[in-house]
C-alpha cells in the first residue's frame, strides 16, 4: 500500500507529462502548480481532515436550529410564507431565471413536511461528512439544502455568517477528498489553489470587517470606545460577557485597539513564511474562543476558528497528533516528506500513466472547471474588496463598466463570493422589541416571551452558539430601525391574532393557550446592565425602561380581516445613563 501510495505522489518534475501536456511549458508548469495537488510535509491533509470535521458540526448546527424555526419563519402558516414569496417570482421571471434569483429546492414543494425534510437531510449529510463518508458529496448535499433556505428565508437570511458558510462549503466541494472513505486523503490531496482561497476567505473576513471599521467613520472606533457598551449591545449577550463589561475603561480602550491591530494587521502575517502563519493561528484562536464566550453569533466566530486551522500544515500537526491514535496519518505524512525529498535530488518515480486513455483528458475538463471556478470567486472577492476603498466605482465607458462588475453580480444570489464588514458601525444602545396581546380592549397586556432575547430582568443571559435563533436575533435588527423598515413584525402581529401554532411555538410560552388575543401591539424596551453592585442587592442582571409603542396596535374583527387600532409615533431613543 505504501508503495502504490508513494507511487501516485511521486512529482512528475522528471521529465513526466503533466495533465495539461509537456512540463517544458511554462504555463502547464503553472496550472499543475495551482490546481493540481499540494505534495510534500508542508500540505494539508490533516488540517483539511480537521475542518471538514468542523464544517460538518457547523452544517448540522444551521440544519438543527432550522428544524425548530423553519415552519414559523417561512412555512404556510408562518411569518414569511416561502410560498408567497417563489409565487411572486415566478409571476415576474420565466423559465431557469427563476432558479436564479431564488436558488432553491422549494420550487418543487414549500410546505411544512418539504421543509423539514430538507432540515434533516441535511443534519443527516452533514453527520455523514463528520463521520467521512463519501465527503465530497455530502458537502454538496450540504451545500444545496442550505442554500435552499437562505434562497428562501427571505429577511431571516440577510446575516454575514450564511455567507460564509456557503462560500466555504462550495470550495469544499473541490476540497474535500473523492471517494466513499478516503481517510485523510493521501491519493486526492488538496489543490493549493483552493486551499488559498479558503484561507483567503478567512483572511477577507478579518481585513475587510477592519477597513468597515476605518472608512465607517464610525467615531466610536476612530477614539476607540467601540467595546465599552459592545457586550451589553450585541444581538445575544452572554453571562460571561456581563462581566467583561465591568471590566475598567482602560481594558476596553484596549481591546478596541486590539481588535483593528488584528483585524488589519496580524492577519497579515497569512502572506509570510510559515513560523508567523502558525503563530499567527495561535493569536486568532485564542481571540475567537473569547468572543465565542462573551456573545452569541451563532455559527459565524466557529467558521472563522475552523477555517484558522488551515494556517497550520501536516508538518506541524504530526508533531501534536499523537501516534497511538494518528498512525495512518504519520505514515502519510513520513512517506510524503520522503516523495519531497526524493523529487528535490531528482530521484522520484514518474507518475503512473493513466488506466484509461480517457483519464487525462478526465483530469484536464476537472482541472478546467476547478480552475475556472476558482478564478471566478477570487476576481468577484477580490473586487469588492477594492470597492470598499472606491464604493462609488464608475467607469467611464458603461460597458467597460458593466463587465468589470458583471462576474460579481452573476454569482449574487449563491453566496459563494462575499464581502464582509463585521461592526463597521456600532449600536449605541439595547432595544428590545416584546409583542403584548390583550383580551379586555388594550387595559391589561400579556407579553409573549422569546425563547432567547432578554426579557426578564433577573434572568442571566445564556450561551446558546452555535445555535442561530433566526426569530430572534431578527429582531434585534429590527429594534435598531422602524417597523416600516421591518415590516415581518406586522406579519408576526397577524400570525398571532389568527392563533398561528408555527409562530407561537417561536416564543417560550403562550399567555393565550385557550385562543388567540383580540389585540396585538409590539412595544420597545431599551435594556442596560445593572452594575455589579446593583446585581448583588437585587439579583437582577438589567434594568429596563419602556420607551412606547414600536408597530401599529392590530386587532382582530368579526369578518377574520385585521384592523389598525393605533399607529405608533416616532420614538426617541436615550443614551444610557
Amino acid at each position: 500500500m505504501i508503495a502504490v501510495i508513494r507511487l501516485y505522489n511521486a512529482r512528475v518534475e522528471n521529465g513526466a507529462t503533466t495533465a495539461w501536456g509537456s512540463g517544458a511549458n511554462p504555463f502547464a508548469h503553472a496550472a499543475e502548480w495551482l490546481l493540481g495537488p499540494e505534495s510534500g510535509e508542508r500540505g494539508h491533509l490533516g488540517p483539511r481532515w480537521v475542518f471538514l470535521r468542523a464544517l460538518g458540526l457547523i452544517f448540522f448546527s444551521a440544519f438543527y436550529s432550522l428544524v425548530y424555526q423553519v415552519t414559523g419563519l417561512i412555512g404556510p402558516n408562518g411569518i414569511l410564507p416561502a410560498t408567497n414569496y417563489l409565487g411572486a417570482i415566478g409571476h415576474s421571471t420565466f423559465g431557469l431565471e427563476r432558479l436564479w434569483f431564488a436558488p432553491s429546492v422549494f420550487w418543487i414543494r414549500s410546505t411544512d413536511p418539504a421543509l423539514l425534510l430538507v432540515c434533516w437531510i441535511g443534519m443527516g449529510t452533514s453527520i455523514l461528512l463528520v463521520l467521512n463518508f463519501w465527503p465530497r458529496m455530502m458537502t454538496a448535499i450540504c451545500f444545496v439544502c442550505f442554500l435552499s433556505f437562505i434562497g428562501t428565508l427571505q429577511d431571516f437570511a440577510s446575516y454575514q455568517s450564511d455567507g460564509m458558510l456557503l462560500e466555504a462549503g462550495f470550495l469544499c466541494l473541490f476540497f474535500a477528498p473523492r471517494g466513499l472513505r478516503p481517510g485523510y486523503g493521501a491519493f486526492n490531496a488538496p489543490a493549493r489553489a483552493c486551499t488559498f482561497l479558503l484561507l483567503w476567505e478567512w483572511f477577507r473576513i478579518y481585513f475587510e470587517s477592519g477597513l468597515a471599521k476605518i472608512l465607517g467613520g464610525d467615531p466610536e472606533w476612530r477614539h476607540l470606545t467601540a467595546m465599552y457598551e459592545y457586550y451589553q449591545n450585541g444581538p445575544l449577550p452572554t453571562w460571561i460577557g456581563y462581566y467583561v463589561q465591568h471590566a475598567p475603561h482602560w481594558f476596553h480602550w484596549a481591546t478596541a485597539l486590539a481588535t483593528l491591530v488584528m483585524e488589519l494587521g496580524i492577519v497579515l502575517m497569512l502572506f509570510l513564511p510559515r513560523r508567523f502563519r502558525i503563530i499567527c493561528f495561535f493569536i486568532v484562536t485564542a481571540w475567537e474562543i473569547g468572543v465565542i464566550l462573551t456573545a452569541n453569533y451563532a455559527f459565524l466566530n466557529y467558521i472563522v476558528l475552523a477555517l484558522g486551522c488551515l494556517l497550520l500544515d501536516d508538518k506541524f500537526l504530526v508533531k501534536i497528533a499523537p501516534r497511538k491514535w494518528f498512525k495512518k496519518y504519520h505514515i502519510v505524512v513520513a512517506m510524503r516528506a520522503e516523495d519531497a525529498r526524493e523529487a528535490k535530488i531528482g530521484t522520484a518515480q514518474p507518475s503512473r500513466q493513466a488506466a484509461s486513455e480517457f483519464g487525462p483528458v478526465l483530469r484536464v475538463a476537472g482541472m478546467t472547471v476547478s480552475g475556472i471556478c476558482f478564478a471566478w470567486i477570487f476576481y468577484a472577492t477580490t473586487m469588492q474588496l477594492l470597492w470598499m476603498w472606491a464604493p462609488n466605482f464608475s467607469a467611464r465607458n458603461y460597458s467597460v463598466q458593466k463587465a468589470v462588475q458583471w462576474p460579481v453580480e452573476a454569482i449574487e444570489p449563491f453566496r459563494i463570493a462575499n464581502q464582509f464588514g463585521l461592526f463597521g458601525v456600532m449600536t449605541r444602545g439595547r432595544y428590545e422589541i416584546e409583542f403584548q396581546g390583550s383580551n379586555d380592549g388594550g387595559k391589561t397586556w400579556a407579553a409573549y416571551p422569546f425563547r432567547y432575547k432578554p426579557r426578564a430582568v433577573n434572568e442571566a443571559p445564556g450561551i446558546y452558539a452555535p445555535y442561530q435563533p433566526r426569530f430572534d436575533w431578527n429582531l434585534w435588527f429590527a429594534s435598531l430601525g422602524n417597523w416600516r423598515q421591518y415590516t415581518f413584525v406586522l406579519g408576526v402581529e397577524e400570525r398571532l391574532l389568527e392563533g398561528s401554532p408555527e409562530v407561537i411555538a417561536l416564543f417560550r410560552a403562550n399567555p393565550f393557550a385557550n385562543g388567540p388575543p383580540q389585540e396585538v401591539r409590539c412595544v420597545l424596551w431599551q435594556y442596560w446592565f445593572t452594575t455589579l453592585s446593583e446585581k448583588q442587592q437585587s439579583g437582577d442582571w438589567w434594568k429596563r425602561k419602556l420607551l412606547g409603542l414600536y408597530a401599529p396596535t392590530l386587532e382582530r374583527e368579526a369578518n377574520g380581516r385585521f384592523g389598525v387600532l393605533q399607529i405608533p409615533e416616532p420614538i426617541e431613543r436615550s443614551n444610557p445613563d
